[in-house]
This record gives structure tokens, sequence and C-alpha cells, in this order.
């Protein structure tokens, strides 16, 4: 039997899935939430690819997205706070940092309370070309949602919330859902 043509993947199998964990949950292969791990590869495969057409237009990769992402959703962020964020050193940084400055979509500027610290904001531009990156993927997900339960925002988000290390909660909470302080600077 093909996959197209499985039990498992065909729609109408689909409205009646097992929960994962359950029994008949992708437990085939003696692993249980199996199938929300390949869920999930596909899901974000497809979310990026939108975002990745763009960025190549560009000459950039899915590093310059994310950085231009929280600039933009948090202008003012200090390098130490990206660095955080993303989970990698300043020297994986750098390279990402010094092609959006060069090319004029983020601006650093010295910190007003301690000077050592560099400070990020978008540009016009960058903040556009954010903008344009994320679009899709907000169709992707407002299209996926559609027609769905009004619970299931909810759940998916406390599902993806959930799947984030504990001792990161609070972080990430503070990121996602406070609206990003301003110090009155404009990027230009």
């Amino acid at each position: 039997m093909s996959i197209a043509s499985s039990p498992r993947t065909s729609p109408a199998a689909f409205s009646s899935l097992p929960e994962s964990g359950s029994a008949g949950a992708d437990d085939t292969a003696g692993r249980p939430g199996n199938d929300i791990v390949e869920l999930l590869f596909f899901a974000y495969r497809d979310f990026v690819s939108d975002p990745d057409r763009l960025l190549t237009q560009y000459g950039f990769g899915r590093a310059h997205h994310r950085v231009l992402h929280f600039v933009e959703r948090q202008p003012g962020m200090t390098i130490a706070e990206m660095l955080d964020i993303l989970g990698i050193t300043k020297q994986s940084l750098n390279p990402i940092l010094k092609d959006l400055v060069e090319k004029g979509y983020i601006v650093q500027r010295t910190g007003t309370v301690d000077r050592r610290q560099r400070l990020l904001f978008p540009t016009d531009k960058g903040r556009a070309l954010s903008l344009d990156l994320t679009k899709p993927q907000l169709g992707r997900i407002a299209r996926a949602l559609a027609g769905t339960e009004p619970d299931v925002r909810a759940k998916v988000t406390a599902f993806l919330f959930a799947m984030i290390d504990p001792d990161d909660h609070a972080h990430v909470a503070r990121l996602v859902w406070t609206e990003p302080a301003t110090d009155g600077h404009d990027a230009e």
C-alpha cells in the first residue's frame, strides 16, 4: 500500500486520529508519539519554506531571518539578549549581524545606561523585510486554524509552550507576550 493511500494518511482518517501516546497512536514502530515527531518535522519544513525562498533573493539564510525577526519584535535588544534567544555563540552571530548591518537592515547603537552594550534596532528596510518574511507564515497558521474549534489556538499555544524547556518558560513568555519597551530612538 502506498503512503498516499494509507489509512493513517487519508484525509478521512485525519479527523479521527488517535491521541499520541494512546493505544493505536503510531505504535506500529513501538514508539508512541513518533507521529508527532514526524508531523513537527514536516510542519516546520513547510513553515520555513516560504521565507526561505525570499531570503535567497537577498543572499540571506534562516539565521538572518531569526535575528531580523527578534530585532524587529524587540527593538533595542542587546547582543547578549540575542545570543541568549538563539542559543549561539558570539562568533556565530557576528557574520550574520555584520551582513544585516552592512546591508542596512539593522543598526547598532551604544547602550544609554551601559556604554559597553550594543543595542540592535531594525531600520525601516529591516522592518519591512521582517514583515514580508513573517506574512506567509502567519497565513499558513491562519489556514491551519481556519475551521477548527475556537479553543484550538489556545491548545496549540499551550502545546508549543510546553515543548520549551521549563527553565526557559519565564524568558520566552516575556519575549512572546510582553510588548517591547522602546527607548525613544527610531532606527532611521
